[in-house]
Parts: C-alpha cells; sequence; structure tokens
C-alpha cells in the first residue's frame, strides 16, 4: 500500500470521527466536558489531512530522484516537483481519471507508477508518442526511422559521474524541438530495441542512457500510469557531502 493509500485512510478515519463527534458525542457531553484524546486528536488533524491529501492528489506531489538513471538532468538527492494535473485530473488511491486536461508531450520528465510494480513511481523522459516506430541501435535513438541530432559537448565530470569509466556528455535533439543532455559511458552499452509504441502508451527512457532500466527493458507506460509532469527542483540535497545544492534549486525542467 503506497503513501497515498495510507493518507486517505487516515483522512477518512479521522474525518469519520470529526463527523461523529460533531453531530453526535457533542450534544450528548456537557458545554464543560472536554472531547478525550482520540476525539481531540481527529478534531485537530483532519482538515490538516484533508488538504495535504486534496494536494497531494490534485496539484502538488514531491518527489525525490533515488538513482543515477536521469543524470546530468537529475541528481541523487534532487526534490522535485511533479504537477498532478498537467495530464488529468485523477481520482486518489484508484487512480482512475475522471477530467481530461491534456496529453504528454515528447520529451516532458514524467513520474509515474512503475509497470511491473504500480505500489513504486519511477521517473525518466518521453521519446516516444503513441504510433511511433522507436529504434535505438548502437547508442543512437531513430524516431519514425529519422535519426536524432546529438552533439558531442566532450567528457562528463560533473555531479554523478560514473567513477570507474568514461562518460561523455551528449545534447540530444528531439524532433519537436526539445534539447535536453544525455549521457553516455565508454565502452558500455545500454539495449537495442525496435518497436512500435501503442495506442495509448508512451516510451520512456532515462537520461542516463547506460545507466538506466526503461521502456527498452520492461515495455512500454501505460497511459493509465501516468502520475504527473516533474517541472521544478525545489530542493537539491548531496547525501554524501551533506550539503545544501542552492545553485540547483528553482531550476525548472526541460
Amino acid at each position: 500500500m503506497d503513501f497515498e493509500a495510507w493518507l486517505a485512510i487516515a483522512t477518512l478515519v479521522t474525518g469519520l470521527v470529526w463527523l461523529v463527534d460533531r453531530l453526535v458525542l457533542r450534544r450528548s457531553r456537557g458545554a464543560d466536558t472536554q472531547p478525550n484524546a482520540v476525539i481531540e486528536f481527529a478534531r485537530s488533524f483532519f482538515p490538516v489531512l484533508i488538504a495535504v491529501l486534496l494536494l497531494r492528489a490534485f496539484v502538488f506531489e514531491p518527489f525525490r530522484i533515488p538513482s543515477k538513471s536521469m543524470v546530468p538532468t537529475l541528481l541523487v538527492g534532487d526534490f522535485v516537483l511533479v504537477n498532478k494535473f498537467s495530464y488529468g485530473l485523477r481520482a486518489p488511491v484508484f487512480h482512475s481519471k475522471f477530467l481530461d486536461l491534456g496529453e504528454p508531450e515528447r520529451g516532458d520528465v514524467v513520474v509515474f507508477r512503475y509497470p511491473p510494480d504500480p505500489t513504486k513511481d519511477y521517473i525518466k523522459r518521453v521519446i516516444g508518442m503513441p504510433g511511433d516506430q522507436i529504434t535505438y541501435a548502437d547508442e543512437h535513438l531513430f524516431i519514425n526511422g529519422d535519426p536524432v541530432a546529438l552533439e558531442d559537448l566532450g567528457v562528463y565530470d560533473g555531479p554523478d559521474a560514473d567513477t570507474f569509466a568514461t562518460m561523455r556528455e551528449f545534447v540530444e535533439s528531439l524532433p519537436d524541438g526539445v534539447e535536453h543532455p544525455v549521457l553516455q559511458v565508454e565502452g558500455r552499452r545500454g539495449p537495442d530495441v525496435s518497436v512500435t509504441v501503442p495506442q495509448d502508451h508512451y516510451f520512456v527512457m532515462g537520461d542516463n542512457r547506460d545507466n538506466s532500466a526503461d521502456s527498452r527493458v520492461w515495455g512500454f507506460v501505460p497511459e493509465k500510469n501516468l502520475v504527473g509532469k516533474a517541472f521544478m527542483i525545489w530542493m537539491s540535497v548531496d547525501f554524501g557531502e551533506f550539503d545544501v545544492r542552492f545553485d540547483r534549486i528553482g531550476n525548472i525542467l526541460h
């Protein structure tokens, strides 16, 4: 059971206690009698819990970057804000969409429920749209048969670089005009694939191409698994050095 489910249960329980107290118990006890600890707890925390649940379900959700799969765009210890209404509003816990507000665009950095285990949230970049033919071969990306341009920026030695191998940084230019950095590890190759993206699904990849388990490994992301669009780094902490990376706070994701 994920955090949102626990939050919904806590909100429901405290809400029921608050409602029963308001409609029944408060009338039966004297005006000078204080409610017991359980009722007082529910009365205090129900408004907070429901506010957090609504904000998290329909507006913004925080997400911490746990791995190096999106380096250099996102580093381990980055905390991002996820726009929950970019791709439509969904019911808490059940995740069923009840209001369609838009769909992902190629190049979006998205958070989604990991298809093999929907209790886990993953973050990757949308590369393939429904109906696209995606080929990744010999470290090169092709979309609908056309090669995607790569500009070599040289050796990458920034944060979260591979300690045991040389990494090269490139700028990848997607067909829709989105440019973003990617990394390749010299002497290592990510899996090659050639697939057609089904309707209502997306092909996603990590920017750290040789250090990312993504759609090349476990398949497509169904539209129903989308959580939202990651759009800003609101905090960044290097846990190894216990330092706050102030230069990354407020960065908008592209």
